[in-house]
């Protein structure tokens, strides 16, 4: 039962946390991470769109669903509720990493917005950050409400 509730042997990274945040959201499609969307040539300002590739995961849509609502709930009635802040709708996961009786927790969390059209997905670790909830998250929503006063209007 360790390794449902993420404990255990679970090792992951935070761009992998990114990645099944990614696959929740989006009803099973995996988009391969990236780091830009388009190149544009700084002479002849010739644009250039990246094309990704995408993967479909075996998981049903009616359990992807179940866990994007309950990353919904969270930043509702959760320990995500730092989210409720934002001028816009958004999940999360807050997240508590032992793996040390002699240091501190890692601190995680992974979150998407908008929860009705999820352009982003946010993941956040902090080593030895102690809880996900009260170190990661505050991180993810200050980046979060900056990304919304830029790219949403």
């Amino acid at each position: 039962y360790n390794l449902s509730i993420g404990q255990g042997d679970l090792l992951v990274t935070p761009l992998q946390a990114a990645v099944w945040t990614s696959a929740i959201i989006n009803g099973g499609k995996i988009v391969q991470p990236h780091l830009v969307e388009k190149i544009e040539n700084p002479v002849n300002h010739e644009v250039r769109k990246i094309n990704y590739t995408t993967q479909k995961v075996g998981i049903l849509s009616s359990h992807l669903n179940t866990a994007k609502q309950g990353m919904r709930d969270c930043s509702i009635n959760g320990s995500c509720q730092l989210l409720s802040y934002l001028p816009f709708s958004s999940g999360g996961k807050t997240g508590t990493a032992q793996w040390s009786n002699k240091k501190d927790n890692h601190a995680w969390f992974t979150s998407f917005a908008p929860y009705e059209n999820p352009q982003i997905v946010v993941s956040i670790l902090i080593e030895e950050g102690e809880e996900g909830a009260r170190t990661a998250m505050p991180v993810a929503y200050d980046f979060l409400r900056w990304w919304g006063k830029k790219y949403l209007k």
